[in-house]
C-alpha cells in the first residue's frame, strides 16, 4: 500500500498536485482541511472546535486532528494508499499518525515536500482568497500568521520524516505539469 505524506505551508500547491497524484495512483485523498469542512458541515463537535482555531489562523490541536484522521482512515476499505495533504502538521500527529498506520499494518511511504519562498506563498494565497471564500485567504496579518506557525510548528515534521529516510524535497515553484513529473518520479521510487 502506498501512503504518501504532501507537505508545505500554505499556498505551496498541495491541493493542486494533490489532485494529479490522486488521479495517476487512485489514492484516496485524506485533507485535513477536507475533514474539517466536513465536520463543520455536519455540524460535529470536533468541526465546530477546528472552525475556532482556524478562524484566529492558529493550528488545530493535535487530539481533534488524530480523531478526525483516525475516523477517515478506520472508515475506508478497499484503498491503494492514502496521500495525506496537511497532515501531519507536528511531529506528535507524525508520531500518532504511525502508531495508527502501524495498527492497521500500514506505513508512510514517503514525504515529498513542495518548497516555496514565503513571498510566493503570500501572493498565491492572496490570489486564491479571491476565489476561495476563505475569510483567513483574504487577511494579510491571518496569512502571516498561518505562515509562521508552519515555520515554528510544522517544518520540524519534515526531520521526522528526514531521520526516517523518506523525505523527497522538490521545488514548488514553476508549472503544475512540470512539479507534478518530479513528484511522480518521487513516488515510483517508493
Amino acid at each position: 500500500m502506498l501512503n504518501i505524506v504532501l507537505f508545505g505551508p500554505p499556498g505551496a500547491g498541495k491541493g493542486t498536485q494533490s489532485e494529479k497524484i490522486i488521479a495517476a495512483y487512485d489514492l484516496t485523498h485524506l485533507s485535513t482541511g477536507d475533514l474539517f469542512r466536513k465536520h463543520l458541515g455536519e455540524g460535529t463537535e470536533l468541526g465546530l472546535l477546528a472552525k475556532k482555531y482556524m478562524d484566529q489562523g492558529h493550528l488545530v490541536p493535535d487530539e481533534v486532528v488524530i480523531k478526525m484522521v483516525e475516523h477517515k482512515i478506520s472508515s475506508t476499505t478497499h484503498s491503494k494508499g492514502f496521500i495525506f495533504d496537511g497532515f501531519p502538521r507536528t511531529t506528535a500527529q507524525a508520531e500518532a499518525l504511525d502508531a495508527m498506520l502501524q495498527e492497521h499494518d500500514m506505513h508512510i511511504s514517503g514525504m515529498v515536500a513542495l518548497e516555496v519562498p514565503q513571498e510566493i506563498l503570500k501572493e498565491r494565497i492572496k490570489e486564491r482568497g479571491k476565489t476561495s471564500g476563505r475569510s483567513d485567504d483574504q487577511d494579510e496579518e491571518k496569512v502571516k500568521t498561518r505562515i509562521q506557525v508552519y515555520v515554528d510548528e510544522t517544518l520540524p515534521v519534515a526531520n521526522y520524516y528526514k531521520n526516517q529516510g523518506k523525505l523527497h524535497q522538490i521545488n514548488g515553484v514553476g508549472k503544475i505539469d512540470e512539479i507534478f513529473t518530479q513528484i511522480s518520479s518521487i513516488i515510483d521510487s517508493l
